[in-house]
């Protein structure tokens, strides 16, 4: 027996190793795991250049656990006493370092390049026993164990076969890893696509009522993935099988991009599209990384642009540089590439769909809509590509490229200052009547309902030359395109006053919303009363729910624009009606404003030019005295008008009907509005 020091200058290695290299206790079977697949892919890779002559024979990984144990076993190349020396007491070394170096042109074959691997048993073991026999000749097997400590022994075994066991003696405190399913699911998670058959016990089967052991091994990896397949040799329901046994509650997907490229890095895998509308940030996550088939994690946005976290798949890279124990990425001039070299692939794939099936790209535009605006707001390259294919739908569900909508519209769409107008509804229903009466126009309003849509305006008012977008319930429709300067008889001013006294009087309070009351002719057939929100504000305070930074506007008061049709004969007729029921209160009162507009406007002229204490204290206070008295004049007129006001059923019944319409008219007040309907009728 051979007792020994690990060839290191710390009194412990192990808790720097847990600390420093190590994140996650579980990987540890990982690690073991991809090293006894390393020793196979060797030994297989030397049978092949002709410098191992024997039979190669099964070369299954066998995982055991027992009560107090877990091995790793497997039938590889094996190890010398020196090699151990070598390779597990001087942990410097990394004996896939070597390998790789003299089999260069067969590197991708081989895992287990990242050294110390093995050193992640001692996370959950409190003694390791690496019982080995190397496939040379005149190997001798030897058996090594160590409790942690810096301290081994090396002494003989009877080991007949070549390979290795390991063997861990788990800890009192990670007695969890002695679980058949708690192994079973870690090796689903880090080694289901090895390429190296790796056996998990045996297949059990029902016999007298119970479960028995049969002869066969338990495989729980697919060794051939469809991702190191040609896509030549694949059909359309292996994709789809494969996306099954990856995400087996998910619709299937509505298509996918096979990569392989090996020039200026290494890369193969399968990314797939999801059907999602929504919810970007439940969807990211599911691209899982591998490292020649070796599972690393499923964060991958440090490799796939931001916007192509929301697919789904699998990439395998070993030019993705890992930390030593794999658990995380690392800066590399390889990852920018390989970012652009994905970004570019999904264009083209998209791309080609897009110009030899049309129709079947418009079927899933719905779907894929949220990828390629997520992608056009985050990277300009991807934007240059796709503004060839992003489509735009209306709300008769027409698709239209960029340029084909442009067409479509420019002729009946342009303003008097040249701006190509786009109207759009984010609710076909709510926003029904004003679509209809848009429609009605000539104009043609897109359907912008999606959950990235207002960033993507904002983005395309950019882009677009002289180009605005504009809800379709934003304004009046004879304002939203506005052609040439208004024209048409507008009531007098006393007279618009008079009406916005009366409905402004009369508007419900509502948290957190303000109304403006304004009045417009809109011709004898048009509503009586248009409730409208400007896009500006409407559009920002959308924003503030999405981009952080703008919370401001979310804090701000909704504010909508209550416009009254005087050319409607209802309002006419609350105008008169009005003017009728309060006049004999209102003379005197409008006599006596006429009278202190008058005065307080002569006060006002001749302090013109003044300093202030030029002026005499006698004239401010007068000045004072009149504004005061004006201010309560017109306090007194707005009382007698909403006197009246309060108990006109036609007023009421207006604002209901357009809050109503609105989506705005909820509670006590829906149900006035229904009782007040009964008793018109």
């Amino acid at each position: 027996m051979q007792k020994g020091n690990i060839g290191v200058t710390t009194e412990n290695i192990f808790p720097i190793i847990k600390k420093f290299l190590y994140s996650d206790h579980e990987i540890f079977l990982r690690e073991l795991v991809s090293n006894a697949v390393d020793a196979t892919q060797k030994l297989k890779t030397l049978a092949s250049k002709g410098e191992f002559k024997g039979e190669l024979g099964d070369l299954t990984i066998q995982v055991k656990v027992d009560k107090n144990t877990i091995t790793i076993s497997d039938r590889g190349l094996g190890l010398t006493a020196e090699e151990i020396d070598k390779y597990i007491n001087q942990i410097a070394f990394s004996g896939a370092n070597d390998f790789l170096e003299k089999y260069k042109d067969d590197a991708n074959a081989i895992i287990g390049h990242f050294g110390l691997g093995f050193y992640s048993a001692f996370m959950v073991a409190k003694k390791v026993e690496i019982v080995t026999k190397s496939y040379r000749d005149d190997a001798k097997s030897v058996k090594w164990t160590c409790d942690g400590s810096p301290e081994f022994t090396l002494e003989d075994a009877d080991r007949a076969d070549r390979g290795t066991d390991v063997i861990l003696y788990v800890d009192d405190d990670c007695r969890e890893f002695l679980e058949e399913s708690r192994i079973q699911g870690l090796l689903s998670k880090y080694c289901r696509f090895l390429p190296v058959p790796v056996a998990f016990g045996k297949k059990k089967e029902w016999k007298d009522g119970k479960q028995v052991e049969t002869d066969e091994y338990n495989v729980i990896n697919d060794s051939t993935p469809i991702w190191t397949k040609k896509p030549s040799e694949l059909k359309d329901e292996d994709y789809k099988k494969f996306y099954r046994d990856l995400y087996p509650m998910s619709d299937e997907p509505l298509f996918w991009i096979h990569l392989n490229v090996d020039y200026p890095f290494n890369l193969t895998g399968v990314l797939y599209f999801p059907k999602i509308k929504s919810n970007i940030d439940l969807q990211k996550n599911k691209i899982q990384l591998y490292c020649n088939q070796v599972y690393v994690t499923d964060s991958v946005e440090g490799i796939v642009p931001d916007f192509l976290t929301l697919l789904h798949g699998v990439i395998d890279s070993p030019d993705i540089p890992l930390n030593v124990s794999r658990s995380y990425l690392q800066s590399d001039s390889n990852v920018k590439k390989i970012s652009t070299y994905i970004t570019k692939k999904v264009a083209d794939r998209l791309q080609s769909i897009f110009k030899n099936d049309r129709k079947e790209f418009e079927t899933k535009w719905d779907d894929l809509k949220i990828f390629i605006n997520y992608g056009m707001l985050t990277q300009e390259d991807f934007y240059e590509k796709a503004n060839k294919f992003a489509l735009f739908k209306d709300t008769d569900s027409k698709y239209y490229t960029f340029e084909e909508y442009q067409t479509l519209i420019k002729d009946n769409q342009t303003d008097k200052d040249g701006n190509l107008i786009y109207l759009y509804a984010n609710n076909t229903d709510e926003q029904y009547t004003y679509i209809d009466a848009a429609k009605n126009k000539g104009y043609n309003v897109l359907l912008m309902d999606g959950q990235l849509d207002v960033p993507m305006i904002n983005m395309l008012e950019q882009k677009f030359e002289k180009s605005r977008f504009t809800r379709v319930d934003s304004d009046v429709i004879d304002r939203l395109i506005v052609k040439e300067e208004q024209k048409g008889e507008e009531l007098p001013s006393d007279k618009r006053q008079v009406l916005a006294t009366v409905f402004r009087g009369q508007l419900p309070n509502v948290q957190k919303v303000e109304f403006n009351v304004d009045t417009q002719a809109m011709g004898e057939t048009a509503a009586p009363i248009v409730i409208t929100q400007a896009e500006y504000m409407r559009r920002m305070k959308e924003m503030a729910n999405i981009q952080p930074g703008m919370s401001f506007y979310g804090e701000m008061p909704d504010m909508y624009s209550l416009v009254l049709n005087s050319d409607h004969k209802l309002i006419k007729q609350v105008l008169a009606d009005a003017e009728s029921a309060c006049a004999e209160k209102l003379v005197p009162i409008e006599s006596e404003i006429a009278m202190l507009t008058l005065r307080m406007n002569e006060l006002h002229k001749a302090q013109e030019g003044k300093k202030s204490d030029e002026i005499p204290t006698a004239e401010k206070d007068e000045l004072a005295d009149v504004e005061k008295k004006l201010d309560d004049q017109k306090k007194q007129k707005d009382g007698v008008i909403n006197e009246y006001a309060a108990g006109n059923k036609v007023v009421h019944q207006l604002i209901d009907l357009a809050l109503l319409q609105n989506n705005m008219l909820k509670g006590e007040a829906l149900t006035n509005f229904v009782k007040r309907s009964i008793e018109m009728i």
